[in-house]
């Protein structure tokens, strides 16, 4: 009788576990999420700010077309951006108590300006609430010589802080923060 609960366990395990890997599961995603956080070195683990986003790629179109600008863009694909500040910051002259904001840009010649939302968990900016704004800065916007094909946020220290630089085709916006233990 052993035998047979064993073997009937046996049995029942095997065609679950055909119904498992029989799953079907879908591509990658065209426009994958990363993260970015500053200090940028993994060992630190006390993190001033982390930014969660996913990343268009541009696929032989502009910059323009994807961002256009004068309008609110989502600042990537997707979800909106949300952003973390797990300490009171300064953003571009702006001050912003911690926590988690939605992130949002409106393009222009030079200068981007960049748009923290506390509405959380929207799909890209379709329900933008400019009501819901914590703050609005300005943001100087370049070019580089080398083209980025995936849209690209990533920080690097300076002035006492950092600046969050945003990357996409050869278009870079630095966007200044400092924190207030630094």
């Amino acid at each position: 009788m052993k035998k047979l609960m064993t073997l009937a366990t046996l049995a029942l395990a095997l065609v679950f576990t055909t119904n498992l890997t029989a799953q079907d599961f879908g591509g990658l995603d065209k426009s994958p999420a990363d993260m970015a956080a500053f200090p940028t070195s993994y060992r630190v683990s006390d993190k001033m700010v982390k930014i969660t986003y996913s990343r268009p790629q541009l696929k032989g179109r502009s910059l323009s077309e994807l961002a256009p600008a004068g309008k609110v863009w989502r600042t990537g694909a997707n979800e909106a951006v949300e952003i973390t500040f797990y300490k009171d910051a300064n953003l571009a002259g702006t001050p912003v108590k911690a926590g988690t904001y939605s992130l949002f840009t409106i393009p222009g010649d030079g200068e981007w300006t960049v748009i923290l939302n506390s509405k959380l968990n929207q799909w890209g900016a379709y329900s933008y609430d400019k009501s819901a704004d914590v703050a609005r800065v300005k943001a100087s916007a370049s070019n580089d010589g080398k083209s980025l094909e995936a849209f690209s946020i990533a920080f690097k220290e300076a002035d006492g802080g950092a600046h969050m630089v945003m990357g996409w085709g050869t278009t870079r916006v630095a966007v200044p923060m400092t924190f207030g233990n630094m």
